[in-house]
């Protein structure tokens, strides 16, 4: 029996995590879940899993989430705050914690659960994105053990030999991680018109449900950007070690290349239940309500080579990562003040890579050593890509 706390119970990651214990009632139990503003949402799971605390992470939302949790009859103590997201997350009690909070967000009590030795399903890239070297070190101190969420690195982990050596891809035989995509909803959109694309048009990906933020960074490949950077810090590798491949299908998650020739992919339908359960259940494996694939109902398989006219954010994430931790810190930050301002109608879709790009050049580069030091990139990067947003985009 396995004792969880589910960091973001309420988006798309943390609600499939809580289908997958539910059909394990006697291999998992709830220690805590957690969410934002979504509160009826997260009471109604509150009834149906039965945590210890419901965490609510805005503190202006406690005395609400007190009376919601009332009228749900809900037997559970509400937290609020920072801090108590971070308490639920390092708790002795707990043996895994499901980092799902998108985002930032996500970073502190990610990195409280990291710092506790807990076994950390990571669903939130941005950790790693923000704090890389300083995340890995604590895992190591702490003997925390991670496991990849995300269905990309949750595919590669799975093709990798069991014997590989963190940062030594070399000495497993491996030649390349093939890190795949599907390109997104505007794969074969005339470029001419990316400035006229909605806000419905981004929010829809062909293949995947997942929640807004993320679903724009698919249609901007900011999100394979992202994921470009977490596997570099997930397996030790390097940015010439790792290679985005646009799959339009979905159906293989990633693969790997070795050194005589073989590659080996992960395949699956494209359902988040499946690396959650993988992560959850490791080094066994449990039914998490997927349906298994069906090779006659595939037509084919096809693959391409990235357009970084097309496809902007993709590169700038790339470059970031050859360049260090500050730039990577500052990119995540600038993008998640970019795609808020598409989201509320403020700036065009095309103009969240021009914001972000031009962030990074309006800021100097700066060595960072400690988790205050990023906090401090993130705050300014968010700062300027605010002012330039209103003095470019809204003037």
């Amino acid at each position: 029996m396995q004792t969880v706390t589910v960091l973001g119970a309420t988006g798309s990651i943390g609600c499939n995590t809580l289908d997958v214990i539910g059909r394990h009632p006697e291999k998992y139990r709830l220690f805590a879940i957690t969410g934002y503003g979504q509160l009826e949402l997260l009471m109604e799971q509150a009834q149906q899993y039965a945590p210890r605390y419901v965490v609510v992470a805005d503190e202006a939302l406690y005395e609400k989430a007190c009376e919601l949790a009332q009228q749900y009859k809900v037997d559970a103590e509400v937290l609020c705050g920072s801090q108590a997201l971070q308490d639920v997350a390092s708790a002795p009690e707990v043996d895994a914690v499901m980092a799902a909070i998108v985002g930032a967000a996500g970073l502190l009590p990610t990195l409280a659960a990291v710092k506790a030795g807990k076994r950390v399903l990571l669903a939130n890239k941005e950790a790693l994105v923000m704090s890389g070297a300083l995340f890995i070190d604590a895992a190591n101190q702490s003997g925390a053990k991670i496991l990849p969420i995300d269905s990309e690195h949750n595919a590669i982990f799975q093709c990798l030999p069991q014997d590989f050596v963190y940062g030594d891809l070399a000495s497993s035989g491996i030649h390349k991680i093939l890190l795949t995509g599907s390109g997104g909803p505007f794969r074969e959109r005339d470029l001419s018109t990316f400035s006229s694309i909605t806000i419905d048009e981004a929010s829809t990906h062909p293949n995947w449900s997942m929640g807004r933020k993320i679903t724009i960074d698919s249609a901007t490949m900011m999100n394979k950007g992202l994921e470009f950077i977490e596997a570099c810090w997930l397996f030790g590798a390097k940015a010439g070690d790792i290679e985005v491949v646009v799959h339009p299908q979905s159906i293989i998650h990633s693969m790997v290349q070795y050194i005589d020739g073989s590659v080996i992919a992960q395949m699956g339908n494209p359902d988040m239940r499946t690396p959650i359960a993988y992560g959850l259940a490791h080094p066994q494996r449990i039914d998490a309500g997927v349906s298994p694939l069906n090779f006659s109902d595939i037509v084919n398989f096809s693959f391409q080579t990235p357009c970084f006219t097309r496809y902007p954010n993709l590169k700038l994430a790339i470059d970031a990562c050859k360049d260090g931790q500050c730039a990577t810190t500052r990119l995540n930050a600038a993008n998640e003040i970019a795609v808020e301002h598409f989201l509320d109608g403020r700036i065009q879709f095309n103009d969240i890579a021009l914001v972000n790009e031009a962030v990074l050049n309006a800021l100097p580069s700066v060595t960072v050593n400690s988790i205050q030091q990023i906090l401090e990139q993130d705050s300014l990067a968010r700062a300027k890509a605010t002012d330039i947003i209103r003095g470019k985009f809204l003037c």
